[in-house]
């Protein structure tokens, strides 16, 4: 945009612009009979608008405007529901190129422009003249598109053959170029066997739009339920607004091919404090994915964030679980102190909490996957933030498991006390994993070791499970107060 420049455009339609868009029927959102949105969690979603246009019989040329800005031309699809055979498609176009005062000056060059300058003293002086360049232009790019300047600024030659740099004042202009429109739109040819007024339907992809889903569970006092509430999070920057559109949502994975090389969201945290309101989305399988409706219709705002319910769990059983994990975090730096031998390395241990997705455990419904945060009232009722963790999409029946955080009072310890070369590819080593519990309560904590190569646990402390083909834990019980210590002796071959 000019700096310090206000534009005043006195524009006269030119003659020249093309007959079918003269003729053409215009269809906006004010026809609308209808609209239903599918929102996908990959930030596109497929739009369908039903409307009524009058037709002729013979060829009809019809403007459909009020689309999203971010529509996918290629996606487009037109028919009549009142005559589906008698309505053809001979030629379709997307225009997007936006009339503003920049587009039009850029469309302008070599036309005539004036410029209308009040001086101090209130003198009035014109400027009138032949735009030499447009007032934006990238120079000195690269064939790989980088290394542009932008420059900015406006060349006029007046008809005495001056030459005068940056003018200011109010800009006049005698006519419109070609081929701006208002707001983007579609422009079909259509053959049309049958006059009259269709019920017509248009659908296509609009990128730019997306939803997510966020979960707060909130702890009961004992910490072996929770209540579970979802919400969907809807993020519309797609460049149109969906007024009371049929909404669904489809959790998955849909492949999409990307021919060249998108949510925010705001976290409803403070809604943790209500009462979790009813479901307003049903459920449903559809192919390989999972399709939510809603109940009703909503509408959908352009550059808005919009929050509903999706789903509410009341007592689901959870069960806390502290993991102490060494093997997986080994490649972290600063877990040794000062003074502390090379073989031995302080341990976090990880505060886990896991739910069955089961019917029985009052649940059993697709999670699409999402953010969920836990919380849970202290001693005077106000909810405290715990944790929170990234699920996938999850199916009824699997287990849900998140990593919250780590444990203040259970401290590990883990350290390797003996090594031996047996032979150039037979090594054996001996580990000590001490767990320190500094709470009044006991607690139950699995120390979780990963081996490779060919490996085979020659002594052992404590039993063990072997959980795959290289990683075993040991379920061990902490006394309030107290320590237990694993020892383990593997030998690996490779």
């Amino acid at each position: 945009m000019l700096r310090n420049l206000l534009v005043c455009l006195s524009l006269v339609m030119g003659a020249t612009m093309a007959m079918e868009a003269q003729n053409a029927v215009t269809s906006t959102a004010k026809d609308t009979k209808g609209v239903s949105l599918t929102i996908y969690n990959q930030n596109f979603a497929v739009v369908r608008e039903n409307r009524q246009i009058s037709l002729k019989e013979g060829v009809n040329f019809v403007r459909y405007e009020d689309v999203a800005a971010q529509i996918d031309p290629t996606s487009i699809s037109f028919k009549s529901l009142t005559a589906p055979n008698a309505v053809a498609v001979r030629e379709q176009n997307y225009q997007y190129d936006l009339l503003n005062p920049t587009s039009i000056l850029n469309k302008s060059v070599g036309k005539t422009v004036r410029f209308k300058q009040v001086h101090p003293d209130g003198k009035v002086e014109i400027l009138e003249g032949t735009l030499l360049n447009p007032p934006t232009a990238i120079v000195g790019q690269t064939d790989a598109g980088g290394g542009g300047t932008v420059y900015q600024g406006l060349v006029i030659r007046l008809k005495d053959g001056r030459i005068v740099l940056n003018p200011t004042g109010q800009i006049e202009l005698t006519e419109l170029p070609e081929g701006l429109v208002s707001r983007p739109s579609l422009l079909w040819k259509l053959d049309v066997d049958k006059a009259g007024t269709h019920h017509t339907q248009v659908s296509y992809i609009a990128n730019g739009i997306t939803w997510k889903a966020d979960y707060v569970a909130v702890v009961n006092k004992d910490e072996n339920m929770v209540d579970l509430t979802g919400w969907v999070t809807i993020d519309n920057r797609s460049g149109a607004t969906y007024s009371d559109a049929q909404l669904q949502l489809l959790a998955g994975d849909v492949r999409r091919v990307q021919e060249a090389p998108g949510m925010g969201g705001v976290p409803m945290d403070a809604m943790v404090m209500k009462r979790a309101a009813a479901p307003q989305f049903q459920e449903e399988s559809f192919f390989e994915y999972h399709l939510y409706t809603l109940q009703g219709t909503t509408t959908v705002r352009d550059n808005e964030t919009k929050q509903m319910t999706l789903l509410s769990a009341s007592d689901v059983k959870v069960t806390r679980k502290l993991v102490l994990d060494a093997g997986r975090r080994w490649w972290i730096q600063g877990i040794r102190g000062p003074g502390m031998g090379s073989d031995t390395d302080n341990v976090k241990l990880n505060i886990v909490v896991e739910l069955r997705n089961t019917k029985e455990n009052n649940m059993g419904m697709p999670l699409p996957k999402g953010k969920v945060r836990l919380y849970k009232a202290d001693d005077r009722g106000n909810l405290q933030f715990l944790g929170e963790d990234l699920i996938d999409h999850t199916p009824k029946d699997e287990l849900v498991r998140l990593y919250i955080g780590d444990a203040f009072d259970v401290v590990g310890e883990r350290k390797r006390t003996d090594f031996k070369q047996i032979s150039d590819r037979v090594i054996e080593e001996t580990y000590e994993i001490t767990v320190r519990n500094h709470k009044e309560t006991d607690v139950d904590v699995w120390i979780v070791e990963h081996f490779w190569g060919e490996w085979q646990i020659l002594n052992n402390s404590h039993p063990y499970n072997k959980l795959d083909a290289h990683t075993v834990e040991f379920p061990v019980k902490v006394e309030r107060n107290g320590a237990v210590k694993v020892t383990c002796t593997v030998r690996t071959r490779w």
